[in-house]
């Protein structure tokens, strides 16, 4: 029985040769034999798959299926803990060595691993190898975020973290159904997605290191040389010594000023910030992944469905943008948060005829819910400073990646009831609204350069605008830089 229907099973089937016998002696299914008693066995001679939609997937390479299925969402689930555990890593190996480095080699990973996967010989190691997919992935993408938010300054710095960063991942994900229609092999797929990684090498001679991490390792003439290059470029004209009175100023920090993990939750003002950013995040990733892997009821036609739930990205993102550039943080993640997890709660009083309704009340939801994830990762960043920022940032993308690892198993609690995955993603949403009011504003604020900056920042105050200055873009980088 399957959503109170009664279904073929696919996993099991009567005994042939009992069912043989009890015809030939005349008896009648469900009235001189109760068929609940009968004996039952697997698919011994195996399964077919349709090949009406695609020729190959993971499922049907490594039967995936009947008392194997529980693999399935566990296979995305390991791509997460992979996000999770580079996440964690990534973050500090950043702070410590540099964007840069960590950016390119994380790349590596990612391409490397991507491109085994298409070779895995069994489902064991194709599970190992999309672990540190996953990890590479989410490692470059963090570094590479926080590289442009260090480098680039005002206006620019919103539209790269919210245009640029942001709408680059839409159009990825848009492309990815395209191209997975014409590649219906899932190896085929794997290196497809792969490949385009080696064109990132030229990029190493072409991308800065961050002058903001460099000043903090107490590397100064690097960091002139680098913002002399910019200088250059943009035909401005830059003064003798850039970073004269950097030493001597009461907000610099010193390379023996060694901030770690630990510092995000050494005093009562950091780990209260800390602490309610890990549940915002991991409210929106669990709310992100689980819509995005619920789009099967967009469409009949799968690719059709990723491509929708794709593109409803784009307004999202170009929504952020206009967020980040003209409204408070604060306020922006609280009507985020409140709006997506009413509309996640209105779908359960929605009727089955109208189940137009119903899509576009979880399409809003989602548009929503991918607003605010990035806007978070621009907010994250704001608020931390320069040598704890990249590990902020990996420590609350970890906790949101335990949300991203329960996704899939959420949505198998549809089984027991229709809605549950909508009122468990509601309530956590409204839940983290509230906890939002009581995080520091950043809107207007140069970036802090010392945890002491970071403390004198206040929370719980009125989050409307009240005066001019207030106006000006996001975050601007201090004079002397």
């Amino acid at each position: 029985v399957v959503n109170g229907k009664q279904e073929q099973s696919r996993c099991s089937r009567y005994r042939l040769d009992v069912v043989r016998n009890l015809s030939a002696q005349g008896f009648i299914p469900g009235r001189d034999v109760n068929l609940t008693e009968l004996e039952q066995e697997g698919c011994v001679d195996g399964w077919s798959y349709s090949k009406d939609i695609y020729q190959s997937t993971v499922v049907s390479e490594f039967d995936l299926v009947c008392s194997d299925q529980w693999k399935q969402p566990f296979t995305s689930t390991a791509y997460f803990l992979g996000i999770l555990v580079g996440s964690f890593i990534s973050g500090q190996l950043s702070d410590r060595f540099g964007r840069k480095p960590v950016l390119f080699a994380t790349m590596a990973v990612q391409t490397i691993f991507s491109f085994c996967q298409a070779f895995s010989p069994s489902w064991t190691v194709f599970t190992i190898l999309i672990f540190f997919n996953g990890l590479g992935q989410i490692s470059n993408y963090v570094s590479g975020f926080v590289l442009g938010t260090e480098i680039l300054t005002g206006d620019v710095r919103v539209i790269f973290s919210s245009m640029g960063v942001c709408l680059g991942f839409a159009i990825g994900y848009m492309i990815l159904p395209l191209i997975a229609f014409f590649l219906r092999d899932w190896k085929s797929l794997s290196l497809a997605i792969s490949l385009p990684g080696v064109l990132y090498i030229p990029l190493w001679w072409l991308i800065p290191e961050s002058p903001r991490w460099l000043l903090s390792q107490g590397r100064v003439e690097e960091a002139e040389a680098i913002v002399r290059k910019a200088a250059k470029t943009n035909r401005v004209e830059a003064p003798t010594v850039i970073f004269k009175d950097y030493r001597a100023h009461d907000y610099d920090m010193h390379p023996q000023e060694h901030l770690n993990v630990i510092s995000l939750v050494k005093t009562q003002s950091v780990r209260s910030t800390t602490v309610i950013l890990c549940l915002v995040w991991f409210s929106l990733s669990i709310g992100y992944f689980g819509l995005s892997l619920n789009t099967s009821r967009l469409h009949a036609n799968p690719y059709i469905s990723c491509f929708i739930s794709a593109a409803v990205e784009v307004p999202a993102y170009m929504f952020c943008w206009l967020t980040l550039k003209y409204f408070p943080r604060r306020l922006s993640v609280i009507c985020i948060l409140l709006l997506g997890g009413v509309s996640l709660y209105l779908i359960q009083l929605v009727p089955e005829t109208l189940s137009e309704l119903a899509v576009a009340l979880e399409m809003l939801g989602k548009l929503v819910i991918t607003n605010g994830t990035s806007l978070m990762y621009a907010y994250t960043a704001e608020l931390y400073p320069t040598l704890l920022r990249n590990t902020a940032e990996g420590v609350c993308i970890t906790v949101s990646r335990i949300g991203s690892c329960l996704a899939p198993f959420l949505l198998q609690l549809r089984e027991s009831f229709e809605y549950l995955p909508y009122i468990i993603l509601g309530t956590l949403a409204v839940g983290s609204a509230f906890a939002a009011l009581f995080l520091p504003e950043s809107f207007g604020k140069p970036l802090p350069q010392s945890i002491q900056q970071m403390q004198k920042r206040e929370s719980m105050k009125c989050p409307c605008i009240t005066r001019k200055e207030h106006l000006k873009p996001v975050v601007h980088l201090e004079s002397r830089l």
